[in-house]
Parts: C-alpha cells; structure tokens; sequence
C-alpha cells in the first residue's frame, strides 16, 4: 500500500511539473541587451494558441491594433497579446504567403525584388495547435493552421544572415519573431533603433533561437499590458495576435 502511494505521488508530481512549466507562459519582460532595450514576449502555442488576423467578419481590414481589441471585445475575448505580422501592399494586403484558420489568402512568393523582403534568404512564420515554425521560404514545408512570410530571416540554423554587419549604421526600429523550441516563440521588438546584426544577435545569443524572422520596422508596434503598452494604432496588414 506505501509503495503504491509514494508510485502515485511521483506520477502526480510529474504532472504537475510538466503543467507547470506551460502555465508559467507567457513571459513579458524588458530586456537589455549590447546596451540596447527591447520588449520581449515569450509564449508556449500548446497554453496559448498563436493566431494571425487580416479582416473582420464584414471584411474589412483590422488595420491597427486599437481595431483588433475592440472588435475581439465584442466577440468576448479578450487580447492579451499583438503585433503587426510581416509586410503589406499600399492596400493593406499580406506581401507573399498568408493563410489563416487553414485558408490560403496568398501564395508564397520566390521572386527577387528590392527591399526588405526579398534580402534572401527571407522565411515564413507558421503556428498549429501545437507547434511553430520559422523555416526559410524555400524550406517551407506548407502545412501550418496560420502563416505569414517576411524577410530577411534573422537567424539560420543557429546562424546570423549573412548580410548583416557589425557596426552596420542602418539603424531603424525593428520587430521579429524566433523560435526557441518546437513549442515556444518568442516576439521581440526593440525600443530605440538598431542595426539587424545587433536585432538578429538578441535572437540568436539571448534566446538561443535556431531559427528567427525579421516582421518590420519603423513602422513596427506591440500591444502589450504586461509591458505597459497599449499600442492600439498602426496601419499594418497582417496582425499576430493571442487571446484570452
């Protein structure tokens, strides 16, 4: 009888653990890093499913933060989280990939152009039920519940892109995505402008991320009560946002 209490006390234990380690999801925090700030957001899809949002059900186009909260508000949910996911046309439409709750709005795109977007290698950021993906766009494996596609790729296996140099003086505020493990991402924006060699080494040295994708810059902005940003404007095309 003593044995099979201490048995089921272990087994409970473990349990216990291993919920405990999910729950303590997501995690906001204002970090330094080579003397520079960032507001971070580090969340496990498994407690807390990724979504991605473009227009509302009478089809329009959230546009901004502020319109995505209020329309969720509506709906009862509420947001926890948000962030402007990759880049746009002029008309506000998902530049490259873009698939939402299963729906393919946008192919993927592979043709070269200027910009951005097209500093090969770029990739696409991609989120099921219970895992994420930031795979360079030629990589893409193409199945996925949500996707968008930006560039460049911040980090590739565990490497820096290779056209990013220390010291570089093209300096904007930047925003990304990387992917720490199967099942846990990571949202960092910087708070003062920076170079994509420091923005990809915050990824790459801080969070260990193998793989990390560039989403926008000056532009860029982050809904995010835990950090004390209520963001709510932008004019952006694509928004990631989690709910509760």
């Amino acid at each position: 009888m003593q044995f099979k209490l201490i048995f089921l006390l272990v087994i409970f234990s473990g349990l216990n653990c291993s919920q405990k380690d999910i729950g303590d999801l997501p995690v906001a925090k204002r970090i330094t890093f080579k003397g520079q700030e960032f507001d971070t957001y580090v969340v496990d899809v498994r407690r807390h499913p990724i979504q991605m949002f473009w227009k509302d059900r009478n089809s329009q186009i959230y546009g901004s933060l502020g319109n995505l909260k209020a329309e969720l508000g509506i709906e009862g949910k509420k947001l926890l989280f948000a962030t402007n996911g990759g880049m746009f046309t002029p008309n506000q439409n998902p530049v490259g990939l873009y698939i939402e709750n299963n729906e393919l709005h946008e192919i993927l795109d592979t043709s070269r152009g200027n910009g951005n977007f097209y500093l090969k290698p770029n990739g696409v950021f991609s989120v099921d039920s219970e895992r994420a993906y930031v795979q360079e766009t030629f990589g893409y494996t193409g199945i996925s519940k949500f996707a968008t596609q930006s560039g460049p790729m911040l980090v590739i296996n565990g490497k820096l892109h290779p056209a990013f140099r220390e010291g570089s003086k093209n300096s904007y505020l930047r925003s990304g995505v990387g992917l720490i493990s199967p099942h846990k991402v990571v949202f960092a924006i910087s708070r003062e402008k920076c170079n994509f060699y420091d923005f990809g080494s915050l990824f790459k040295e801080h969070f260990k991320c193998k793989n990390a994708l560039y989403l926008d810059g000056a532009i860029s902005k982050m809904y995010c009560p835990d950090l004390d940003r209520h963001e709510g404007g932008g004019s952006f095309g694509v928004i990631i946002g989690i709910t509760d």
